[in-house]
């Protein structure tokens, strides 16, 4: 499932997939797979991922 919470967070910040990987020490391929659904992250990605945007864990990994 596409992860359009996470894509919607970065895209606030005007922030590109290139500037959100190199934050939390990815590959910009990596951001790219979370947000098409094609990669589940580690916790300590997605750790790492909310710490950059503001947001809690359900608000950016949680299924509705």
């Amino acid at each position: 499932m596409k992860n359009l919470k996470l894509k919607a967070a970065r895209a606030s910040f005007d922030m590109s997939q290139q500037e959100l990987a190199d934050r939390v020490g990815v590959s910009r391929q990596t951001i790219n797979a979370i947000e098409k659904g094609d990669y589940n992250p580690t916790i300590n990605l997605c750790i790492a991922i909310c710490r950059v945007l503001g947001k809690t864990l359900d608000e950016l990994f949680w299924e509705e």
